[in-house]
């Protein structure tokens, strides 16, 4: 029996054990449901078991375990190793959700007419980590797994994965491999495939702004009292100028310019700006005029504020000035910024332009390095073997706008390049209300993936 036959007669319980995985809320940045994330490493494990992996463990970090397994069938061939996570964002707003969250259901829609499974993490990524399990599945007990496998899945990767550099530092040689594979990226549409070469790095810091010792009434005291929330909105806003461009001193300093011929390439890619914006209800797409939506989206730095608040947000009114106000502020870098000059300038600049009658602290969360996989890599090039024949059609390289810390630890730590073969889409509202994962593109990542093995061991001559 063939793999694809394999996967023919048995896509019903592939699709069942996911939901399964989809039904425990491992929310890492919550230690309300440590006790889920937990069990969610442990269902992991045992789905890895069932499918074929030998040696699987669930190993203790500082925080979250890594869950490992293994599948090696001759040492003489190369090996890959799956990187993925089992842990989500957390569900807010719950009153967003068309069903709940951790209830995982399955309802067509205008670009999954074939249905999409709602259920946070469908898409983030248990539905493809789940992919490579059953993909697993399928070369065992068809008897064609063509070369090594080896598997790490965190619980951590949502809250910056923080312990995973020690843990690759410590099991070096448990994790020896010619190449990382990871699906937690996505695809530019169902019928253009694409293979992500790049991703953004990260800055992530929450600033917070004191004035008065108390809240104060804001009749007795508004004129003359400094009001921390008005101070930070002024600050916010003072870091971008009229063409959109970040205002910090030294930020574009190492920002890389892609030539003409890169920016040409990149624009093969089918982009509609009236259909993204009608996508997401906006009027009108902001950014610096001389790049593209797709280029701001993907080649240029940005600063976004992720969340501000501060004083009275109750029922009704209450006239207040607050004592404190603050905000999360993520920055996304491109090549070669480096995330702790970057969070350095962000901190020096933002001190320097607080009013006297203020104080402000910035804490540093976490960041990430930029990260790009060459074109003529032999892991992009089994890659884009595997989705031309299953997707009948050649992939559009293409740059992401996200981050995913590890992917440069792999290369800094093991010094192995990452091939990012994702089958997601933009529209699966990803860290949003109502996060789905079409079923074509789940079972068409399970399809893909033993071929994108057939052809790596391929060309390493395998």
């Amino acid at each position: 029996m063939t793999t694809e036959h394999y996967l023919s007669d048995h896509k019903d319980r592939f699709l069942e054990e996911l939901l399964e995985i989809l039904r425990i809320p491992s929310i890492s940045a919550d230690p309300a449901y440590k006790s889920d994330v937990l069990r969610c490493a442990d269902a992991v494990a045992d789905s890895l078991r069932k499918a074929g992996a030998q040696k699987v463990q669930v190993i203790s970090t500082p925080g979250y375990p890594v869950v490992y397994g293994e599948r090696i069938v001759d040492p003489s061939l190369p090996t890959v190793l799956v990187y993925g996570h089992y842990d989500v964002q957390p569900p807010d707003p719950i009153d967003l959700w068309t069903s709940p969250p951790f209830d995982p259901v399955i309802r067509k829609t205008d670009i999954h007419p074939e249905g999409a499974i709602f259920a946070r993490g469908a898409c983030d990524d248990k539905g493809q980590m789940f992919m490579h399990v059953k993909a697993l599945e399928m070369m065992v007990e068809t008897g064609e797994q063509p070369l090594n496998l080896k598997f790490i899945v965190e619980g951590e990767e949502e809250v910056g994965s923080d312990h995973l550099d020690d843990f690759l530092s410590d099991h070096r040689e448990l994790l020896t491999a010619d190449l990382v594979l990871v699906s937690d990226t996505g695809i530019i549409a169902n019928d253009t495939p694409s293979i992500t070469t790049g991703l953004r790095g990260l800055s992530y810091v929450e600033v917070k702004v004191t004035g008065p010792n108390r809240d104060l009434h804001s009749g007795l005291y508004g004129g003359a009292a400094p009001n921390p929330i008005n101070v930070l909105c002024e600050m916010i806003a003072s870091m971008k100028d009229d063409q959109q461009r970040i205002t910090i001193p030294g930020f574009y300093d190492k920002v890389v310019e892609l030539s003409v011929e890169e920016r040409a390439a990149m624009a093969e890619a089918p982009f509609s700006e009236e259909e993204y914006k009608a996508s997401i209800g906006i009027g009108g797409c902001e950014g610096e005029p001389d790049y593209t939506p797709p280029e701001r989206m993907s080649i240029r730095p940005t600063l976004d504020v992720n969340g501000v608040w501060g004083g009275y947000m109750g029922e009704g009114a209450k006239t207040v000035i607050a004592s404190e106000a603050y905000a999360k502020i993520s920055m996304r870098l491109v090549p070669d910024q480096d995330p702790d000059e970057i969070t350095a300038l962000f901190k020096s600049h933002f001190e320097s332009i607080a009013p006297e009658s203020c104080k402000v602290e910035v804490t540093i969360m976490h960041g990430a390095h930029p990260a790009v996989t060459p074109v003529d890599h032999p892991g992009y090039r089994a890659a884009a073997a595997a989705m031309e024949q299953t997707f009948g059609r050649v992939p559009v390289p293409f740059r992401g706008g996200g981050s995913i810390p590890i992917v440069t630890s792999f290369e800094r730590i093991l010094g192995l390049k990452t091939v990012l073969m994702g089958f997601g889409l933009d529209s699966d509202a990803i860290h949003s209300p109502d996060e789905h994962y079409g079923l074509f593109n789940y079972f068409k990542g399970i399809e893909t993936i033993p071929l994108f093995h057939e052809h790596f061991a391929r060309l390493h001559g395998a």
